[in-house]
């Protein structure tokens, strides 16, 4: 009896241990899910025109008075493995000026690719892709420069800003296609490349914010 006593104790034991182990491989396997899934999109793009005629965006709606502008495009944009060669000047941006470091490197991430040596068809140059017509503007001496690039395009980044009411797409379209354009249609100008422009800015901004 004793024997047997024995026996079924380790047979309980053995059931144990395989549930224990069950249960922990599936809990391990719902949080591998929970965080490889996406969650909401956070880079649709809504519009709300106020009593007055005031053009509101954002990409985080409050009330049932803004609507869809423009849906976030799947994209391939990593940004895990991205270099962080440059993130001592932009936190020394954000600082001064005041500006979300993912919104930063945002920015550049779209503009240069982290490329410091980047130059566009236009002629805008560096990191953050700025025109030559806006170096003196911006105390640029060297576009190449990653530390004047950063410092200048930020400034000109908080500038726009400023003149847009914080409203961030709009801010986004007029570092984009300038903001003769964007106080022309008093809304993002229906380009198609300043519309992808900002939802590429805004996913990038959303997805560094959570890394």
């Amino acid at each position: 009896m004793k024997r047997k006593t024995n026996i079924n104790k380790g047979d309980s034991d053995t059931v144990d241990r395989d549930g224990s182990f069950r249960l922990g491989l599936s809990l391990l396997v719902i949080f591998f899910l929970a965080c490889c899934l996406p969650g909401p999109s956070r880079a649709d793009i809504y519009r709300y025109i106020d009593s007055e005629g005031v053009v509101h965006y954002t990409n985080t709606p409050t009330t049932s008075g803004f609507k869809l502008y423009i849906r976030e495009k799947t994209v391939g944009i990593q940004v895990g493995s991205v270099s962080k060669t440059y993130d001592a000047i932009i936190q020394k941006a954000q600082v001064k000026y005041g500006i979300a470091f993912s919104l930063i490197k945002a920015v550049i991430h779209a503009e240069s690719g982290f490329n410091p040596r980047a130059v566009s068809k236009k002629g805008a140059k560096g990191l953050m892709q700025i025109m030559p017509d806006n170096y003196r503007a911006l105390s640029v001496l060297d576009p190449f420069d990653p530390s004047q690039n950063i410092m200048g395009g930020t400034r000109y980044l908080k500038q726009l800003l400023n003149r847009y009411d914080a409203r961030l797409p709009l801010a986004l379209a007029a570092y984009n296609a300038g903001p003769t354009a964007v106080d022309l249609y008093r809304r993002i100008p229906p380009y198609t490349e300043t519309q992808n422009y900002v939802q590429k800015v805004m996913t990038l901004y959303n997805r560094y914010k959570n890394i």
